[in-house]
């Protein structure tokens, strides 16, 4: 059993898969061994979450997710604890594992009824795992309500119920820890998976046996490598920041803060406000360079556009993504791209090119993009991900919780860093020079914005629990990655 961190690239089956590994597993090995063995891993997963619990409330479904629950409760009696399990089955209609589970609990003298108790120390939910067709309704729902307000930890059996394992998309158990059993699913790290989840435990039951090809994988850090003595700032790569319209220039500073800070080898800057692109930026400023954007050689550059950009931004895009080597785009570059079919036949022509480009849009702009609702985009990141991929053919890095890395030919990539104090103004343009600096310096366009996108995550994850995170603190935190 693993404990998942953010520092492997975890392989992430949809149910499609794990049910076609579930059924080669169980046909593999003796009758009804494979429950056993998930009783066994989730029972011993929460007697060392908690030790000195007495009292173990184990709410079980009527399929197999239930039958798990039933054998973790077994095992749980024999350990000395005092299981009371609260089942929703019929024996009529119970699948044969499970029933064969709820035979053996009854055996070992595990109470078994139809209510949920008055008083417990730990849950353990163990209604629905994969089955996400079924709705929580009923008395399922009524103990869902008493394990989300009860504030005591409760452990899901595979997947919280209510949750989609292959989107995230769904209400229901607000776990404090989840052991995924056989595969890890992408809806545990992306939407509502990070919140519903918890804490997420490993248990692949020792079956032996190779997976189906994975959907998806989490992004792991990629360790910077020591720069050379001999190398100079041409070494590294030029970043121009194109954005900063009237009255927001601080987002063009923020992205190019973070491009700086990431490695980049000289940033310019060039301001849209309405008193021309070689407005100074002062002494507040002193490493970026200022210059009109028409000046600068952006063949030669990595170009993050629009970052703050407001409606000046359009009589810039036409030329910015004919001509940028590398080009990052974002915000209002977006919104304006999503307004505008002929810059769509642009970037759809630079992505037939091959050119690398990144898309940063959040679920709005990727909604504006897809002409869709932003419901829409948040019930199948991964989807959504991809259709930007193929109607664009640049990379797409959809943001919001679990940011999904998407690419052309790519395997898609979903980041389990970050956490809720990301959820201020700036941070976007920050993570935009970020994947800037990352394709200045040599990277893939899809290199560039995954290794971004962890360590954008990782640096708010470290940040001092007692210190507050703006957008500008966050640019300059390159310390702070792996």
């Amino acid at each position: 059993m693993q404990r998942v961190r953010p520092d492997f690239p975890w392989p992430l089956h949809d149910a499609a898969g794990t049910r076609v590994l579930e059924q080669k597993a169980a046909s593999a090995l003796p009758a009804h061994a494979l429950m056993q063995r998930a009783g066994l891993a989730v029972a011993r997963l929460a007697l060392a979450l908690a030790p000195h619990a007495r009292t173990f409330w184990i709410a079980c479904g009527p399929g197999n997710n239930g039958g798990d629950g039933l054998e973790a409760a077994l095992r749980l009696r024999q350990w000395g604890k005092m299981p009371l399990v609260s089942w929703l089955g019929d024996e009529a209609r119970c699948p044969p594992d499970a029933l064969a589970s709820l035979r053996r609990a009854r055996e070992a003298g595990v109470p078994v009824q139809a209510a949920s108790p008055a008083a417990w120390d730990f849950g353990i939910d163990a209604l629905l795992g994969l089955g996400r067709a079924r709705t929580l309704e009923g008395a399922m729902a009524q103990w869902t309500a008493s394990m989300n307000a009860s504030n005591r930890p409760v452990l899901a059996v595979d997947l919280p119920s209510g949750l989609d394992p292959d989107t995230g998309h769904g209400e229901g158990i607000r776990a404090t820890h989840t052991l995924s059993l056989l595969t890890l699913k992408p809806g545990l790290f992306t939407a509502q998976g990070r919140d519903a989840a918890g804490e997420i435990w490993f248990e692949g039951l020792g079956v032996g046996i190779d997976a189906p090809p994975p959907v998806a994988r989490l992004i792991a850090p990629v360790r910077a490598s020591a720069r050379r003595h001999g190398s100079h700032k041409g070494s590294y790569g030029d970043v121009a920041v194109v954005g900063g319209a009237s009255g927001m220039t601080g987002a063009a500073h923020l992205a190019a803060s973070a491009a700086l800070h990431a490695g980049a080898g000289r940033v310019y800057i060039s301001l849209l406000v309405h008193s021309g692109p070689t407005v100074d930026v002062g002494g507040s400023a002193p490493d970026l360079m200022v210059r009109p954007w028409n000046s600068l050689d952006l063949r030669a550059m990595s170009v993050a556009c629009g970052c703050g950009g407001g409606d000046a931004v359009r009589a810039v895009l036409p030329q910015v993504i004919s001509v940028a080597g590398q080009l990052v785009l974002d915000a209002d570059a977006l919104n304006a791209i999503a307004d505008d079919t002929q810059l769509q036949g642009r970037l759809a022509a630079r992505g037939a090119r091959m050119r690398q480009t990144v898309l940063t849009p959040h679920p709005l702009e990727a909604a504006r993009l897809l002409n869709c609702s932003v419901a829409e985009i948040q019930a199948d990141r991964l989807r959504a991900a991809s259709e930007l991929v193929r109607r664009f053919g640049c990379v797409v890095v959809l943001k919001g919780s679990g940011t999904v890395v998407a690419g052309p030919g790519q395997l898609p990539l979903i980041n389990p860093t970050g956490n809720a104090r990301l959820a201020i103004a700036g941070t976007g343009d920050v993570l935009a020079g970020m994947v800037a600096a990352g394709m200045a310096g040599g990277a893939s366009a899809f290199e560039a914005a995954a290794s971004a996108v962890h360590a954008h995550g990782l640096r708010a994850d470290r940040w001092p629990v007692n210190q507050p995170l703006s957008a500008s603190a966050l640019a300059a935190a390159g310390g702070l990655t792996v």
